[in-house]
């Protein structure tokens, strides 16, 4: 039996977790999805045949197989996260291409591990043996659940949630011989509510591993029709499982549009209105998910969800509450009037009590404080805010060891800190300090957020004295200058630059930490503000969009 320490087994522990990242970004492609699905079903495939290579097999040969598995999966993830967007960079042909290219890549695998499997039979056969048992079960309970009375049929299928429940291994296991096909064709086909209940298990149970979440869509409206049905008159337990499993596919726009057509809102809001308590909380998580596209808003709304929503802010579990806020997150931007209504039915009494009292930990904060951001923006509002201690509250956040938490807390200083007394307050609160620890994060987005709130309060002259004493604050800066940190608005570590070297010491400071070079490299490049902010490195221009202070 292969040691789980070996050299070979790590190695082999590694093509599996690079194929399931594979898998994971395959499952969130936007394009050529179609062609994404047969190489995820490709994927699945390599991941149970690599369960066939055992110890004694792990020659030179396999290792050169399992390395070459390794670099397309990683190649393929890549080109998977390039067709996230509509327009990927090559171009729609170029990528089809590509994408044709892996899938060959992944059937050569497929083939080459069979070969290699076969050419040492013996030695294959006890590594097989860990998992043959699981497969050889697999198989047997698909084509038991296929025939029979209802009877059998049900008792099959708490063998089948049995086997699923044990290990996430399983469900690949059983997705590779094509376990959501049949599913669905029972839900379908099934009059007995026992066995619906059982079968919407077994779905939700599959729905749970992100990357099995592509088969689940490729079973289109018959599947979403029937959890629907379920939704709206099957049982309790029936209803929550049913919600876990369209939480799953109401990532998709079509399916969103399909669930929303098909009256799915009113019947999740009287589940959030007369469920029980956890399957108000999965409801409130699939409005949540269908809230966040612009066109599905105005149905929730319509449907007056809001009430449900509010009475769910105030009585309902930290995961109601939380699923709650996060929906708000996406229904009140541009919409002052909601954020009023939000204001006066208790929302904030009900925000303030999650935040002091139900929060289970800081991670749940997040949502917090991005709708503290998004309440911020109306002045009524933002007062009764400041009223609540919450901007000591999201100061704090700043130094919080969850990644999430700081940039949303970061992201909403530039909205409470709307006028001088609160940049003065903030910069009293050693806010500007804080925020140049979060430039020095690993995290782009963290940077970001962190120069952009800083930004803001530097508008405020004595904070750019402040800023100017912080050790690290000048070096954080013009290390977002650097080209090759990707993805970062440069627009904000531009401003501050130029709002502070017109302070000799900060000029001497950022010459030394090399801003000329990267200012260069952004002239070059034509980014706005690079060239002024250069100029006045040199003794040459302007200084800054401030001002002396």
């Amino acid at each position: 039996m292969k040691q789980a320490s070996s050299p070979a087994a790590e190695e082999e522990d590694s093509v599996r977790q690079s194929l399931r990242t594979l898998s994971d970004s395959i499952s969130r492609v936007q394009i050529l999805k179609g062609k994404w699905s047969l190489a995820a079903a490709k994927v699945n495939t390599l991941l149970d045949r690599l369960s066939d290579l055992s110890a004694a097999a792990a020659n030179s040969l396999s290792a050169d197989l399992l390395r070459a598995i390794a670099a397309t999966s990683s190649a393929a993830a890549a080109l998977a996260d390039a067709c996230r967007s509509p327009n990927p960079p090559g171009g729609k042909l170029k990528t089809q291409n590509d994408v044709d290219s892996i899938s060959a890549k992944l059937d050569a695998h497929i083939n080459d591990l069979q070969v290699l499997v076969r050419s040492d039979a013996a030695d294959a056969a006890t590594a097989a043996g860990r998992r043959e048992p699981v497969r050889s079960e697999a198989r047997n309970l698909l084509t038991r659940l296929q025939i029979g009375s209802n009877e059998y049929k049900s008792s099959v299928l708490d063998s089948l949630l049995g086997l699923l429940q044990e290990d996430d291994k399983h469900i690949f296991i059983a997705a590779a011989y094509g376990v959501v096909p049949i599913l669905v064709n029972l839900l379908d086909s099934s009059s007995s509510s026992e066995i619906k209940e059982k079968t919407v298990t077994a779905i939700a149970r599959i729905s749970a591993v992100d990357s099995n979440n592509h088969l689940l869509s490729a079973e289109g409206l018959l599947l979403l029709n029937n959890l629907l049905r379920v939704l709206e008159s099957g049982s309790v337990f029936a209803k929550e499982k049913a919600c876990v499993a369209i939480k799953a596919l109401s990532n998709s726009k079509e399916n969103a549009r399909a669930i929303v057509s098909r009256g799915g809102i009113s019947s999740l809001l009287e589940i959030c209105l007369q469920g029980t308590p956890n399957s108000q909380a999965l409801a409130a998580g699939v409005l949540r998910s269908l809230s966040a596209f612009e066109e599905i808003k105005n149905s929730i709304i319509e449907e007056n969800a809001v009430p449900a929503l509010l009475i769910l802010c105030n009585s309902g579990t930290a995961m109601a509450q939380e699923n709650s806020y996060g929906c708000f997150c996406n229904l009140l931007p541009g919409n002052d009037e909601l954020k009023l209504t939000f204001a006066r039915e208790g929302g904030i009494e009900s925000l303030t009590n999650f935040w002091d009292c139900t929060a289970p930990s800081v991670h749940s904060l997040e949502v917090a404080v991005t709708l503290i951001r998004i309440l911020s923006t109306s002045p009524i509002i933002a007062d009764v805010l400041l009223s609540r201690a919450f901007l000591d509250r999201v100061v704090r956040l700043l130094s919080c060891g969850v990644l999430g938490v700081r940039i949303a807390a970061a992201r909403a200083l530039p909205e409470m800190a709307y006028n001088s007394k609160l940049r003065k307050e903030l910069g009293a609160m050693g806010c500007i300090s804080l925020l140049v620890g979060m430039l020095d994060g690993k995290a782009v987005e963290e940077r970001e957020a962190a120069a952009m709130a800083l930004l803001e309060l530097i508008s405020y002259a004595p904070n750019r004295r402040i800023l100017r004493k912080e050790e690290k604050g000048i070096i954080c800066i013009v290390q977002l200058l650097d080209p090759s940190v990707k993805d970062l608005n440069r627009e904000y570590p531009l401003s501050i630059l130029s709002a502070i070297v017109h302070d000799k010491k900060c000029r001497k400071m950022a010459v030394v930490a090399g801003a000329r070079l990267h200012l260069q490299k952004l002239v070059d490049a034509n980014v706005a503000g690079a060239k002024k902010v250069l100029d006045g490195l040199r003794g040459g221009g302007p200084w800054g969009v401030f001002g002396k202070g």
